[in-house]
């Protein structure tokens, strides 16, 4: 399961003195545990994996900001971080794809104009999951809709 395995990494890292990495995974371990006791449930992987991309997520928005500003000791810490919460994501899909996942989904909703683009999106991201993020769902739905 995804947690132990959090747990065991976060133990080799402590052992090891990676800092980034152990912060990185007492982050994630810890908006996991935020969500269990506020919804009062046990997470399953699929649900850590939700997690963890919006915390990639943060990461790659904030990225941008640091890249305006020239903050370069910044922009190698995130991009280190982004690399670590990679590896407990599924594969990332290419563009051709979410290309071809998108364009089963307008067929099956009999979708035909960009007005079908919320329903389109919603069945879109329900299939695709953590594999791509929303903006590229998004990008590759309005190109195929409009």
């Amino acid at each position: 399961m995804l947690k132990e395995k959090l747990l065991e990494d976060l133990k080799n890292c402590m052992k090891d003195k990676n800092v980034i990495r152990k912060n990185v995974i007492q982050m994630v371990r810890a908006a996991i545990l935020q969500v269990e006791k506020d919804k009062q449930i046990t997470l399953d992987d699929n649900q850590i994996i939700e997690i963890i991309a919006k915390e990639s997520k943060k990461r790659k928005d904030s990225l941008a900001d640091y890249e305006k500003s020239n903050r370069e000791d910044l922009i190698n810490t995130i991009k280190e971080e982004i690399e670590i919460l990679a590896e407990y994501l599924p594969k990332q899909l290419s563009i051709d794809e979410v290309e071809k996942i998108v364009k089963e989904v307008i067929e099956e909703q009999g979708a035909t104009s960009i007005k079908d683009m919320g329903k389109v999106m919603k069945s879109a991201k329900e299939k695709i999951g953590a594999s791509s993020d929303g903006k590229t769902i998004n990008e590759v739905v309005k190109r195929l809709l409009s």
